[in-house]
């Protein structure tokens, strides 16, 4: 696929004015997606030493889903092009004709200025400055640039998706620490096991795009020993976030049998073979990238349930 056919301001949308309806301008925010920011980024602010007024909490949270949704909306509209290729996305509301590309963007841009200047007002200014650098990064680091041009698009990109945490420490205390660093960490190791796990049983949609997934480019052999060796960083990571302010002996539990059962599920990934994975229609990788669905949730319900238990001196170690 040339570059000039990935353009999407050459693509004409089917759209008419006023066809759109609130349910599809709420699924351009990437609901699912977005649920994921919302939560990592108020256990950000729970486990956060200091307290916040339980109003300005509220605020900050709404905030950040606001900039997180505006961040969906722009990617929809830059992808446009690539959605109506992919068998999963082709019923997203602009290729599906039922919102303009122009009426994305302008719904995204004018999301992204108001979350971000009114978190920075509920807030403080790192927090601002946090959002409008993870809006900038999704969009313009990762939907413009790295998704089209390399392998590493998940990799470095995971970084988007992994601020929400930071952010929603950095509206608590107004600051960045090693414990907001890690849970950023956390997330941005996870991210490429579950998204190139994904990558293995969904490969053609890649393909037919021109998207370069290591599926695409390395093949699925390499694809699997990424996701073994990214696992087993991603466990040590996730068993030593248990020893830090943040974490404590409930944490320490989850860590342990859930990185049990991600490093068991990549070592089958890792010693299968086309033939095999065919003659199951990928089971082994769809149980994968499903537990790695539970596997984030659960980590940082742990942490919460650590920072909620500190206040009776029952949390932490």
């Amino acid at each position: 696929m040339s570059d000039a056919s990935l353009n999407t301001a050459s693509t004409p949308s089917q759209a008419g004015p006023g066809d759109a309806e609130f349910g599809d301008y709420f699924a351009l925010l990437k609901p699912r997606v977005m649920t994921l920011v919302v939560f990592t980024a108020f256990v950000g602010l729970m486990a956060a030493p200091q307290g916040v007024h339980p109003v300005v909490a509220f605020a900050a949270i709404l905030f950040i889903a606001v900039g997180g949704g505006a961040s969906g909306a722009l990617n929809m509209w830059w992808d446009a092009d690539i959605d109506r290729v992919m068998k999963r996305t082709r019923n997203r509301p602009i290729p599906a004709g039922k919102v303009t590309e122009s009426e994305a963007f302008a719904f995204g841009i004018t999301l992204a200025a108001f979350s971000v200047v009114l978190l920075a007002l509920a807030t403080n200014l790192l927090a601002g400055a946090l959002l409008a650098f993870t809006i900038f990064f999704y969009v313009v680091i990762y939907s413009m640039w790295l998704k089209r041009w390399t392998p590493q698009n998940i990799v470095i990109g995971g970084a988007a998706g992994a601020f929400p945490p930071m952010i929603g420490w950095a509206a608590a205390t107004g600051t960045i620490s090693i414990e907001s660093i890690l849970m950023f960490t956390l997330i941005f190791m996870w991210t490429p096991p579950h998204f190139w796990a994904l990558a293995l049983f969904m490969r053609s949609d890649y393909d037919e795009a021109g998207v370069p997934m290591l599926t695409v480019t390395h093949g699925r052999p390499a694809t699997r020993r990424h996701i073994l060796v990214y696992t087993v960083l991603l466990a040590a990571l996730a068993v030593a976030t248990a020893f830090t302010s943040v974490g404590g002996p409930i944490y320490l539990t989850v860590a342990v049998v859930l990185n049990g059962a991600f490093m068991l599920g990549a070592v089958h990934i890792w010693r299968r073979d086309e033939d095999m994975a065919e003659a199951d229609n990928y089971a082994v990788e769809r149980k994968f990238f499903r537990l790695s669905l539970y596997y984030l949730f659960a980590h940082f319900v742990a942490i919460a349930l650590e920072a909620s238990l500190v206040p009776f001196g029952l949390g932490g170690w």
